[in-house]
This record gives structure tokens, sequence and C-alpha cells, in this order.
């Protein structure tokens, strides 16, 4: 053996996981790139100016008579945005649509959670199974459901009339009551499964201690199982409050006027209205927003581990 060969040996024991980081290049590579591709090209257009045209704006570069080409970039549409009332009612209204519908995704989805982790082993792959069934059918499909159950002469208004409950049908459908039914049962599967995969791992020993310290249930459940499945809540809510964010489908077809959601205006402005640069400018602010509970995330991650 050569001595370049033998002392390339210790360099490549020393780093065990380097073949881990190049099996993991490509695939982290592949979503980067189909992340940022489409992003730089919807925040080009938002750059861009509404014409009649194919496309339906104007070229980031424009030619001048003498040859030189000279940036066109405008951050008209995003003042436009920012100053009609229109807009800012659709963000703070997707804000609390989305957020309502993670509260009472959390107040669902983890005591089921809880249930499923402290079940027999034996049942809890059938309840796991109860829990992803849903997936198995079209999402479409199921909010079309919801409509046939709140609808004036839906199922839930024709039991309550049959059960003497009302007099007259209630009105469910076309509500923001019926908007967060449709979010919370089409994005509670993402709640429960984090908190089950978080609380499963919880240590019993720890709960026993507490209980033989003279804790209570209550005490038990609040100082110990809490505060370890906050990772497993943190993650159920950006799972569900992302999505739910830019929710175009449930507020659609459940929601009436009221229930304007930016995912609804961006669908408007780039089919209905053809304006892709305001179209754009709205979506590249819809991420700027998102990311806010990223960073949140990640910083308060950062701190726990480094406490830890």
């Amino acid at each position: 053996m050569s001595p370049e060969a033998a002392a390339e040996r210790p360099r490549r024991r020393a780093d065990p996981q380097a073949w881990l980081r190049r099996a993991l290049a490509l695939p982290y590579g592949w979503l980067l790139l189909f992340l940022l591709g489409p992003f730089l090209i919807v925040l080009k257009i938002s750059l861009a100016d509404p014409i009649v045209a194919q496309p339906p704006y104007t070229p980031l570069f424009e030619v001048a008579e003498d040859g030189a080409r000279r940036l066109a970039a405008s951050l008209d549409n995003y003042r436009f945005v920012l100053s009609d009332r229109l807009y800012l009612y659709t963000y703070l209204n997707s804000l609390k649509l989305a957020a309502i519908s993670t509260l009472l995704c959390l107040l669902v989805g983890y005591p089921m959670a809880y249930g499923i982790a402290r079940a027999h082993p034996a049942r809890r792959n059938l309840l796991l199974m109860l829990v992803v069934l849903p997936f198995w059918i079209s999402f479409l499909l199921r909010v079309y459901a919801w409509m046939g159950l709140l609808g004036t002469n839906g199922t839930i208004n024709e039991l309550l009339l049959w059960a003497g409950v009302i007099n007259a049908p209630l009105k469910l459908l076309y509500t923001d009551t019926a908007v967060f039914l449709g979010m919370v049962y089409s994005y509670l599967p993402f709640m429960i499964l984090p908190l089950y995969a978080n609380l499963e791992r919880l240590d019993p020993d720890l709960l026993e201690a507490a209980a033989d310290l003279g804790s209570r249930p209550r005490q038990v459940f609040r100082d110990v199982t809490l505060p370890l499945s906050f990772p497993g809540v943190v993650a159920g809510c950006l799972l569900v409050f992302i999505p739910a964010m830019g929710e175009f489908v449930i507020p659609t077809l459940l929601g009436g006027p009221e229930s304007l959601m930016i995912g609804r205006v961006l669908f408007e402005e780039f089919f209905a209205n053809r304006d892709w640069p305001v179209a754009g400018a709205d979506a590249v602010l819809l991420l700027a927003i998102l990311l806010v509970p990223i960073g949140l995330f990640q910083y308060f991650e950062a701190r726990r581990e480094d406490e830890t």
C-alpha cells in the first residue's frame, strides 16, 4: 500500500456518515430545484406589468433602441396589494380561518393521538389505519360529501327536522362554520400523526416516576406529558396551518362570500382577471407570511437543543 493510500484511509474512517450525506444530496437538490424554480418564475411575474398579450405580463428585460438591455422590474404590484383593503381583508381572514382551524385540529387531535399512543400495540395499527382511511378517497369528493351533509335539504337538517329539534332548516352551508368543519375534517390526520409519533416515544417510566412522587394524573399530564410532546404539537400545527392558509377548494365550495381566502383570490386573479403580476405578488407575500412560523419553529428548536 502506498503512503498516500495509507494516509487516506484514516481520513475516510473519521467521517463514516459521508456516504449518507452524498446519498441525501440528490433528493434535497431535487426538492430545492423544484422549489426555487417555480418561486423565481412567480417572483419574476410579480415584478412585471399586466398587458393584453400571451403571456399576459411584460418581460423582465426590455431592449432599448440602441440594443442595450435594461431591467424593467417594478414594485407597483406589491404597493397595490399592500394598500388595497380587499387584499388586506383577505390575508387577515385567511390567517383567522387557518389559525382557528389549526387550534380546533389540536384540540380534537391531541386526545386522539394520546389515546392511540396509549392503546394496546395490537390495536394501534388499526386505529392509525382509521385515521388515514379518508386519504383513500379523493379530497374533492370528500368536500362534496360535506356539501350534501350541510345543505338546506342535507342529511343533518333532515335528521334534526325528523327528531323535532328544529322547525326549519338551519343555514349550515356557505358559512364559516362549514369551512371550519371542512378544514378540521380534511387536515386532522396531519395533526394526529406527528403527535402520535411524539407521544408513542414518550418513556412511560417518567410518568410512573411522577405518579410515585405524588403527582395526580392531571399534574403528570401538565408537567411531564405536555412539555415533552411540544415538538409534536408544533410540527402538527405547522402541517395544518401552512396548507390551510392557502386553501382554495374548501372555502370555495363550503364558504360564503365572507369566507374569502387568499387561495380563492389567487385563482380569480390568475384565471378570471388574467392579472398575473398581481397574483404573483399575492403568492410571494403569502410565502413570506408562511416563512414566519417556520422560522420561529426553527429558532425555538435550536434554543431547546442548546438548553438540553
